[in-house]
């Protein structure tokens, strides 16, 4: 099976087609495929199941097997190999029920997410702590918390508000600290992922919640571990961009 390896900001992607596959793929091809020990490793992996000129239809899958509703630097990457495929700057991904249209310029790729549905605050309890929290859908859950993002906080809070009784789905959670009316710095640990180096979805989910809550003005400059994405909220939508890059092409003999 053939594959290519992608990044966004350190957030790993294996993109196949599932004409490479010769079948859907399963919960334990994406175990496999993810795995960094045992396969070619990587945060999640992109199938493409079929492709009609300048638009694709794409599932994403987690690295623990799991199917992920949306991915925002998913999206982006799964943009610019479809825009290098048809030749196209303007191509456009359908996952998780979304048609999202994208722009590739370059090294940059923007996104138009679409709906952000912003929650009120709510108050959850975690081992004992009372935490405040804002409720985010892009396509996917989301747990927004203005708290520091230092990687202790992350590794203590991530898993324990992903599996919260309050989020019967699990959610990704976002740690964040408001720098300036555009600038925000962000922790993310990602819904059956864990810890990664960045996240569009998340840097959607974290810049939606802070322009409604009058933290910060659209547009606003998302720093992650991995480096930084800029999210324009307007009207409830959002638009995403930042840079994607291929790391290798390969081929495996098993999926």
């Amino acid at each position: 099976m053939k594959f290519s390896k992608w990044h966004a900001l350190g957030n790993t992607y294996l993109l196949v087609e599932r004409a490479e596959l010769g079948a859907a793929m399963t919960t334990a091809d994406a175990l496999h495929l993810c795995d960094p020990h045992h396969g070619v490793g990587a945060d999640g992996v992109l199938e493409v199941v079929d492709v009609r000129g300048a638009e694709a239809d794409v599932v994403v899958w987690n690295p623990d097997g799991s199917q992920a509703e949306l991915s925002g630097n998913g999206a982006r990457i799964a943009a610019m190999w479809l825009a290098r495929r048809s030749g196209v700057a303007f191509p456009r991904i359908h996952l998780g029920g979304r048609s999202v249209p994208a722009r590739v310029e370059g090294a940059d790729v923007e996104v138009d997410l679409g709906t952000v549905h912003v929650g009120r605050p709510e108050a959850v309890t975690v081992e004992g702590e009372r935490l405040e929290l804002t409720p985010v859908s892009v396509g996917n859950p989301h747990a927004v918390v203005r708290r520091d993002p230092s990687r202790d906080e992350l590794r203590r809070l991530g898993p324990l508000i992903e599996r919260h009784e309050r989020f019967p789905e699990r959610t990704n959670v976002q740690l964040v600290r408001v720098d300036s009316p555009h600038d925000l710095t962000v922790a993310v640990w990602e819904r059956g992922a864990g810890e990664t180096l960045a996240s569009g979805s998340s840097a959607v989910a974290a810049a939606a919640a802070a322009v409604v809550h009058g933290w910060c003005t659209s547009p606003v400059r998302v720093h992650l571990s991995g480096g930084t994405l800029v999210v324009d909220v307007r009207e409830g939508r959002a638009v995403l961009s930042g840079p994607v890059a291929e790391i290798f092409r390969g081929e495996t003999t098993s999926a």
